[in-house]
């Protein structure tokens, strides 16, 4: 279960319980089951988090991004490191388990001052890190910024120097990279961002919110209105938030499994996404990316492969590789008879 978009921290810790008793009565909730809420660190409070504790939420998720003042403020956030700091210490001493994210690769950031951020960041860290690159999405801030010269971001072999590091960083502090920008200590992975990583079912609820479930025998991709006004206006008419459930082709679905899946350490299975999606790649595709060290097989009973950590870094041009070679033909044994990766 998570409360997410940095909203939850301005409700009321009695509306949380609330909201977690109403799921509790409609599904089963699990025994010692994972209850994240996300918080922006200018907001927390620890009376507000201890309330949110004895509502029943185990996890915080903080939006720091950055542990310099000037990137902050660059960035477009509010709070300060001295107030990100502060939080951090509320939610050890608040929560079960806590986590907070990072972007790096910033605009004229050098490797050397990753490496010196990164290393604060760790003795800081409880046993989970989200470690993002900055990338320039379109029709965003930054996109208009970059496209004007006033945003400078590393070329790829800076880029592949700041990867470089956070894998070194992360894994020498025990964080191992169980998906291509989370880390974590063994039994201390995000189990709600796995469900979506696995390609698991998963109910959106609030504004904005988007989900994926399966009935009338199809997986529907639902999205619900974004402004809390709107959203509540629809809840009361409609009794659902949602503004469009849209059931996926196959197609779509071994599109959104292998894009979901290649982006964890553990890699995808591919009769599952054969099953799924109706599909596979193509054996001479398959072959190709494994002559070049890029995906590998993993050992085990399933035929399951995963990008390497070359592959993790150019991750999104193997998936659209694998996706473009998508044919309904068996027979990728022979493909994938090469030896085993150890686990």
């Amino acid at each position: 279960m998570f409360f997410g978009g940095g909203t939850p921290s301005l409700m009321a810790p009695k509306t949380v319980g609330a909201i977690i008793d109403h799921i509790a009565r409609i599904w089963d909730l699990a025994p010692g089951a994972e209850i994240t809420l996300e918080a922006n660190p200018g907001s927390v409070e620890a009376e507000r988090f201890r309330g949110y504790a004895a509502a029943g939420v185990n996890r915080a998720s903080l939006g720091i991004q950055s542990l310099r003042d000037p990137v902050l403020k660059s960035l477009g956030r509010i709070h300060t490191v001295e107030e990100a700091k502060a939080a951090l210490q509320i939610a050890r001493q608040t929560f079960d388990r806590f986590s907070f994210d990072l972007i790096y690769a910033r605009s004229r950031e050098t490797p050397a001052a990753w490496r010196q951020e990164l290393t604060e960041a760790l003795a800081l860290a409880g046993g989970h890190l989200s470690l993002y690159q900055l990338t320039i999405e379109p029709e965003t801030v930054f996109a208009a910024l970059h496209a004007a010269g006033k945003l400078v971001v590393p070329d790829a072999d800076a880029a592949h120097a700041f990867y470089d590091i956070t894998q070194e960083l992360t894994e020498a502090a025990g964080l191992l990279p169980y998906e291509i920008s989370n880390h974590a200590l063994p039994g201390e992975e995000s189990r709600h961002n796995l469900v979506y990583w696995r390609y698991g079912e998963y109910v959106g609820c609030g504004p904005g919110a988007h989900g994926r479930l399966v009935y009338n025998d199809a997986r529907h991709a639902t999205s619900a209105e974004r402004t809390p006004e709107r959203w509540l206006e629809r809840v009361e008419t409609n009794g659902s938030g949602w503004v469009d459930a849209t059931a996926l082709t196959p197609a779509e679905e071994a599109d959104e499994m292998l894009l979901m899946g290649l982006r964890l350490t553990e890699g995808i299975d591919l009769d599952r996404l054969a099953l799924t999606g109706g599909a596979e790649p193509s054996s001479a595709v398959l072959q190709e990316l494994l002559d070049l060290g890029l995906i590998e097989r993993v050992a085990g009973p399933q035929r399951r492969i995963r990008a390497t950590r070359e592959g993790r870094f150019i991750l999104n041009e193997i998936v659209l590789r694998l996706a473009a070679s998508f044919s309904p033909e068996r027979g990728l044994e022979t493909a994938l008879d090469v030896p085993a990766t150890a686990e």
